[in-house]
Order: structure tokens, then sequence, then C-alpha cells
């Protein structure tokens, strides 16, 4: 079977956003860099990471409206500036994460094949402002106001499922495409899904921004970048 055959069963894509398409993990490192004046080698991406993620779980909230309060707990902790006009700059911060530079690109691409569908944990003004940095690729949107949960909640796959049901999708025919292993890939196979991985972090040592797993779950598809599975799923740029 060739590369492209594997995906010919497929009609929908459904992405995770934050992380598999857009780069949050370095705009949180430079927000908070920039914010504070630390260079790495005074502050290890590491640190800001596991601080990060402890109080986004502390503020799980909407992504558009509690990232002032993430950062204040990242800087309390760390003993960075944490006064409003910092928190200020971390939330606005948010909403400018841009696109990986490969992900406009292979979106465009991926687009005349199948449908694209975004699954995203952020809320809805936040993802308003990645799908405009990525060009407005999307057919359909769910996003965490929608559902009410969050990955990897299964009634946020099972949401979507129903509602890809209404304009005639059945989940066979959705390869689900996503970076984290703990909020997609793993729940993902779980329920039964086609998976694709697009190990951004590949190369790289731990977990980053996204909470660590136990075991890593394998994918049926295993990329490095979205521009790998364009060129597998549609063949490479002429």
């Amino acid at each position: 079977m060739s590369t492209q055959a594997a995906f010919s069963n497929f009609k929908v894509l459904t992405f995770d956003v934050v992380g598999t398409l857009i780069d949050f993990e370095t705009g949180v490192l430079s927000a908070v860099r920039k914010i504070s004046g630390k260079t790495p080698a005074e502050l290890g991406d590491d640190q800001i990471f596991e601080s990060y993620k402890r109080g986004r779980d502390k503020h799980y909230e909407r992504s558009s409206e509690v990232m002032f309060h993430v950062y204040r707990y990242l800087a309390k902790e760390l003993g960075l500036p944490a006064d409003d006009a910092c928190c200020d700059v971390f939330q606005l911060a948010v909403l400018r994460w841009g696109p990986f530079p490969d992900s406009v690109e292979a979106l465009k691409r991926l687009r005349t094949k199948f449908r694209l569908v975004a699954m995203t944990n952020a809320d809805r003004v936040a993802l308003s402002c990645y799908a405009h940095a990525l060009g407005n690729p999307f057919d359909d949107t769910v996003c965490a106001d929608d559902t009410g949960v969050a990955k990897p909640n299964p009634e946020f796959f099972a949401y979507n499922k129903g509602r890809q049901s209404a304009f005639g999708y059945k989940q066979s025919d959705i390869l689900h495409v996503a970076q984290s292993q703990y909020h997609d890939i793993g729940i993902a196979r779980k329920l039964g899904y086609k998976v694709c991985w697009i190990e951004r972090r590949q190369g790289i040592a731990g977990f980053g921004g996204t909470p660590a797993v136990e075991t890593l779950t394998k994918p049926d598809f295993h990329f490095p970048t979205l521009k790998a599975l364009a060129d597998a799923a549609i063949g490479p740029v002429a």
C-alpha cells in the first residue's frame, strides 16, 4: 500500500490546536522571559513549564480570561514580577501565540483532500485568534465553550462525534491528529479512533508544557511535523 493510500479511507482530520498547530511552548517561554528579563541560563525552560502547568491546573477555566492568574501563580513560584501589568502582558501574549512554521502551508494542502475540524481545550475567543493566525483553515470547530469539558474527558470526543455525524461522517471516517499524548493520543486511541501523533518535541527530553504520561500510546501514524503528514497524505510540494 502506498503512503497516500494509507490515508484514503479518512474523510475528516480532527486537530488538537494548541501544541499541534500553535506553538504555545515558544509563546510561554518568550512571554515569561520578556516580562522577567531572565535568560535561559538564569531560568530554564523546564522550570517555567512546570510552574506554568501547576498554574494552569489551578486556573483551568477559559484561557482568554484566566492566563492572567496563571502567570501570577507562575511568577510568585519563580520569584518574578507579578503585578497586574505583567499579568496583563502574559494574558495578551496567550492570544497571540503563533503557528509552527509548517502549520499554515500544511493545513492548506490537507484541506484539498479532507474536512478539517479543530478540537481544542481553548475557548472560543482564543480559538478565533488561533484560527485567524492559521489562515482560517477549519471547516468546523469544537472548543471547550461548546463541550463544557476539556480533553482528555471522553465527553469532548463524544460531542464532536455527534456533531460530525450530523454532517454524515462516521467515527471510522475520522483521523485524530495531535501532539499531546496526555490530552489526545491516549484517550482517542482508547475510544477507538485512528490517531496520528505529531511529535513536535521529537529529540527533546521531557514533555515540555504538556502533562507527562507514564506510557506512550503507539499511534497509527507518527510524524515529527505537520508538513511530514501533508507530504505523506497529499504528496510533497512540487
